[in-house]
């Protein structure tokens, strides 16, 4: 017996795979959100998020039917079955849900509104199916009766991996933007002591979380504007940094004391001297 493709499914499910466009969804917004992380964290801001599409899409999403998926850690993950109607337009003036940014400002002029509704068939796999998409940066529609797509792992249900751990947490500061919900609340509240890793120079910056949505808000700073304040990653190209936790302060520790380990950091690692610090 040969491998299971998603077509396969289909047929299953009780679809002509000539009627279905499958769609991955694997853009990354300019504040580093992905449509994986919409999709997790507020399904009908991804439903709305994905309603929406250039003209120059609209020959190829004309199928009744669409099946969705989005990269996810490197996976093409599937996330439902939906009917699909072109209803009319939308104004420049429309805020698209990944990036928060208007339409106009994405350079997207009346793109094509779509009515969708998210369909039961199917709906068991949903988060847990994963196929193999295809080698490269393959179009992100296709046909679903065109280049069979092997059905990778069904996995037992969807869940977030659980949080690391303060000393074992490292990522870019690029996936801040996507953490898990739980993630982020355990980040939010918590305060200390960080560390920035440029990947580009090879240079260190310790910094300090003290406000009230500690790491979390401190983090999310740099996503804004790229420096977070600091002076001397102002005059720096923009990176995507490593973020890593050096040390967490306890509750009834107060700014001082927070910006105290701080300094005691930056004479540990030399970051004055040999880093980005300048203070």
């Amino acid at each position: 017996m040969g491998v299971l493709t998603f077509a396969d499914l289909l047929v299953i499910g009780g679809f002509r795979p000539s009627d279905v466009r499958l769609l991955r969804h694997q853009t990354i917004a300019p504040n580093g959100r992905t449509p994986f992380a919409l999709w997790r964290d507020d399904l009908s801001a991804f439903e709305d998020y994905q309603a929406v599409q250039t003209i120059a899409n609209r020959s190829k999403l004309a199928a009744p039917f669409w099946a969705s998926f989005v990269a996810s850690h490197g996976d093409t993950l599937f996330v439902g079955m939906y009917s699909a109607r072109r209803s009319g337009s939308v104004a420049p003036e429309r805020i698209d849900p990944l990036s928060g940014l208007s339409e106009g400002e994405l350079g997207n002029e009346n793109p094509d509104r779509y009515v969708t509704e998210l369909l039961p068939d199917l709906a068991g796999y949903i988060g847990r199916l994963t196929i193999d998409w295809g080698p490269g940066l393959r179009s992100w529609v296709q046909r679903g009766d065109r280049k069979p797509k092997p059905i990778l792992e069904l996995r037992p249900e969807f869940k977030d991996p659980p949080y690391p751990g303060h000393s074992r947490l490292i990522i870019a500061l690029s996936d801040v933007a996507n953490l898990p919900v739980g993630w982020r609340e355990v980040l939010r509240a918590s305060r200390g002591v960080y560390l920035l890793t440029c990947p580009r120079t090879k240079e260190q910056y310790v910094g300090s979380a003290c406000g009230e949505n500690g790491f979390l808000g401190r983090w999310q700073s740099y996503l804004s504007n790229a420096h977070g304040g600091n002076i001397e990653l102002k005059s720096r190209e923009p990176s995507d940094y490593q973020v890593c936790i050096l040390e967490v302060a306890g509750s009834s520790s107060t700014e001082y004391d927070i910006r105290a380990l701080e300094g005691l950091w930056k004479l540990k690692l030399q970051s004055r001297e040999m880093g980005l610090n300048r203070n």
